[in-house]
């Protein structure tokens, strides 16, 4: 049997938060710092992660991490610190990182020869690795990943998803052909489809990214993009496919079956702590977070009702235990990979109602409170954190409703978050349209492109929306519109294309 949890709460009643209505931005920060998730750190653009806000990240890194070694990854760790000639061999990649790089100069209290990167992303330090451990085409392919922090040095920061240094996971991979590369940078991206919907119940739309969007020193990007509450969306999730930009920079080649030396076609992808401020935005409400019931660290709290009578406590207090232990032993379904995380508040200084109050703020998805009257109906009093009411349910039935609400809690928050994405995509046949839609609805703007990154920086100016990405079908074909482009009226050459106001 797993541990129960005994837990005694020693914070006071958070203060209220922000509706959403009212100041999103500020309610999200209202979420996040009083339902203890992070913090700012004395440096600033850093945040300190907080338990409550770590244990939601350990349950997407394990899930994830299992989802990668299924597809024959193995994880790996390099350097935080690298070398700056590292970065300069790829022209595009010191291109699109020197804005955001942190350099270091000295060590030691000595001037270094040369000056270190402290790691914003891995591909030139893990191509140096690559070219020595790679000498055949029996060598290939070579997966792997790692966990790690980064640094990229932000104007702007916001907890979870702006900061300088976040945590993250980067998987670098190495095949013979193209094909094989293309393949497998799609196939990641789907993991990650599946990870944001069927984990964090955040519904995406896959695409590929255009020319100006996609990463430094790739010849394609895909993308997931998800819609917040506020109708902004929010890249959720990155695939590249490197080709041999890197490689021939690195000089990572390999002996081919038919004795040719060739450089290796490789990929690149990530997701990041980005992920949490994306779920919070997603389902939380006014009164605090809403967690998912596959993220969350103790997916039902057990609260007794004390009285003023011992006798009566006592009683309540076994009858709670008894329910706890029931309760933990009701099983999942397999995919979550574990059994009902329970929560037994046996505090007796602090009242129901702040109980009731904090363990809203910080979701736990089902909540159960049993007090002396309860136990005489024979019944306990169960809330699911989306929803408001409270219902009464006989004791011999509250574990298998645990069971089957759990999971039922994690569809319907995928639902509704899927319902307000669809109705919040809207049409534009023409630019007067399109900016229309954009100041009164916001949302995913759906329309025929013909992509051109000098048109792209010109709407992004005067609108502030940029081209998501042009959505891929189950093939990862990007789809095409009978429609005319919506910028030049060109008939030929246009994609379905999401352009949007981001995070």
């Amino acid at each position: 049997m797993q541990p129960t949890f005994r837990y005694i709460m020693t914070s006071s009643m958070a203060d209220k938060i922000t509706p959403r209505s009212e100041d999103f931005p500020q309610w999200y920060q209202d979420v996040v710092l009083q339902a203890k998730l992070a913090d700012h750190s004395p440096v600033k653009g850093c945040m300190v992660i907080r338990p409550n806000g770590y244990s939601i990240w350990e349950a997407i890194r394990n899930d994830l991490d299992d989802r990668i070694k299924q597809e024959g990854v193995r994880n790996a760790y390099f350097p935080l610190f690298i070398p700056e000639s590292f970065i300069q061999k790829e022209a595009d990649h010191v291109e699109g990182f020197a804005p955001q790089v942190a350099v270091v100069t000295h060590a030691g209290a000595k001037d270094l020869d040369e000056r270190l990167i402290v790691r914003p992303t891995s591909e030139t330090i893990i191509n140096s690795m690559f070219s020595k451990w790679i000498q055949s085409y029996r060598d290939l392919p070579l997966l792997m990943n790692q966990w790690a922090n980064v640094v990229r040095w932000e104007m702007r920061t916001r907890l979870f998803l702006r900061t300088t240094e976040f945590l993250w996971q980067e998987g670098h991979t190495c095949h013979a052909t193209h094909e094989e590369a293309e393949a497998f940078t799609q196939r990641m991206l789907s993991v990650y489809q599946k990870l944001a919907e069927e984990t964090l119940a955040m519904p995406v739309i896959a695409g590929m990214k255009t020319e100006a969007e996609k990463f430094a020193g790739a010849l394609r990007t895909y993308s997931i993009e998800a819609m917040m509450q506020d109708r902004r969306a929010l890249q959720a999730g990155t695939s590249h496919n490197l080709s041999t930009h890197f490689a021939k920079a690195f000089e990572t080649q390999f002996l081919s079956k038919e004795g040719k030396l060739q450089p290796v076609h490789q990929t690149s992808w990530g997701v990041s702590t980005r992920l949490i401020g994306g779920m919070i935005m997603t389902h939380s409400d006014d009164q605090g977070l809403v967690l998912p019931p596959r993220l969350a660290d103790r997916q039902v709290v057990v609260i007794p009702i004390f009285t003023k009578n011992q006798e009566s406590n006592d009683k309540v207090k076994k009858a709670a235990m008894k329910l706890t232990e029931e309760i933990e032993k009701t099983q999942l379904p397999s995919a979550w990979h574990q059994r009902v995380r329970v929560l037994l508040d046996l505090d007796e200084s602090k009242k129901p109602g702040w109980k009731f109050h904090e363990y809203e703020l910080i979701g736990i998805p089902i909540r159960i409170e049993l007090g002396p009257k309860d136990l005489e109906k024979n019944q306990a009093m169960i809330t699911r954190r989306d929803r408001s009411e409270k219902t009464p349910l006989p004791l011999n039935n509250v574990a298998s409703f645990v069971e089957s609400q759990l999971p039922k809690m994690q569809k319907d928050l995928f639902q509704k978050a899927k319902a307000l994405r669809d109705e919040s995509i809207h049409q534009a046949s023409d630019y007067r349209e399109f900016k229309e839609i954009l100041d009164r609805k916001g949302g995913f703007i759906e329309v025929s492109w013909k992509p051109d990154t000098e048109i792209e920086k010109k709407i992004q100016k005067e609108t502030q929306a940029t081209a998501r990405c042009l959505p891929v079908d189950d093939q990862f074909n990007v789809q095409s519109l009978d429609r005319p482009c919506f910028m030049t009226g060109e008939k030929n050459g246009t994609v379905k294309t999401i352009f949007a106001k981001a995070y």
